[in-house]
């Protein structure tokens, strides 16, 4: 039997510990059952065990991302005899840290960031690859701090910059709180006869074929994209995509659509094409499994975009 983990994330003096108190605080939540409260880092706030309904909470302090061992997690756990762990993460360790040396019997049951959107901004300028570390696997993103009359069309992008799935919240100064509503409208038209993809597109464009490959079965598209060819390719194949980043030159990759044609042989390796075709999702061995396979109309010679690296911002 697994044993849930709920998780919290984000920068210092984000409401990490307000929130996990307001939690351990509901008897909605709170029923009785034994918790294991572990604490990474410390702000300004302090959990306040006195105001729990129920005397049921262990609290362990962690100084280093190194005492986060499996045999650590597991040996407090036994001493609290927890049926459940909380972990307030700190926002300057790596996600995959943890998740590395959780024991195997333990799973998220829920992943939260808490972000203060004051600050934000000024965290994703200057460390956006821990921004994008937190926002990738988590399920709710809760915005404190926001003023009523404040613009969250920025908040929402930054979110959804990275994660399509996760639900957003958004904590008012007024006390109320209010669930993301914002509707994500794609910057081309898919239901154009040829879906046409700027170069500032392509990687919103490849991320939603990648999400919803179904959505774009028979679709014609027309982009600008870097090829790969090589003789242990079939001779009817080769690759046409962007390289992507998603938050820094480490995590840049080549994202490419697989392209069948007859000419595909007169193609050059690492030369820049304008590709259009039909996207048919099917197996394909470059892939491994299925995956969107573009049955090439047409290929121009071009020349390299002015960001030749496509981004999501």
């Amino acid at each position: 039997m697994m044993l849930p983990v709920f998780l919290f994330t984000g920068f210092l003096d984000a409401g990490k510990t307000t929130f996990l108190q307001s939690m351990l605080e509901d008897p909605g939540f709170n029923e009785g059952q034994r918790t294991l409260v572990i604490l990474c880092e410390e702000g300004e706030e302090e959990l306040v065990p006195s105001r729990f309904s129920i005397n049921n909470v262990t609290i362990h302090t962690v100084d280093s991302p190194a005492e986060l061992t499996p045999a650590n997690l597991s040996l407090w756990q036994r001493k609290a005899a927890a049926t459940r762990v909380m972990i307030e993460y700190n926002g300057m360790w790596q996600m995959n840290d943890l998740f590395d040396r959780l024991p195997d019997n333990w799973g998220i049951a829920q992943e939260t960031m808490m972000v203060d959107a004051s600050t934000i901004a000024a965290f994703n300028a200057n460390m956006r690859q821990l921004v994008v570390d937190k926002l990738t696997t988590a399920e709710l993103v809760i915005f404190t701090r926001v003023e009523p009359e404040q613009d969250r069309m920025e908040l929402h992008k930054l979110v959804r910059g990275i994660s399509r799935g996760a639900q957003i919240v958004y904590d008012l100064t007024d006390g109320t709180s209010v669930e993301d509503d914002i509707e994500d409208p794609l910057p081309f038209d898919i239901n154009a006869d040829v879906i046409e993809i700027d170069d500032k597109d392509y990687a919103l464009f490849y991320r939603d074929l990648v999400d919803e490959p179904a959505k774009y079965e028979g679709k014609t598209v027309r982009y600008k994209g870097l090829c790969a060819n090589n003789m242990r390719m079939p001779k009817d194949t080769f690759l046409a995509g962007r390289h992507i980043m998603t938050c820094c030159e480490a995590d840049i990759a080549y994202c490419p659509l697989v392209c069948k044609w007859d000419m595909a042989k007169s193609v050059k390796h690492k030369s820049w094409g304008i590709v259009e075709g039909t996207i048919n999702v099917k197996f394909s061995n470059i892939y491994g499994k299925k995956g969107p396979v573009l049955s090439v109309h047409s290929f121009a010679p071009s020349t390299e975009p002015e960001q030749p690296v496509a981004t999501f911002y």
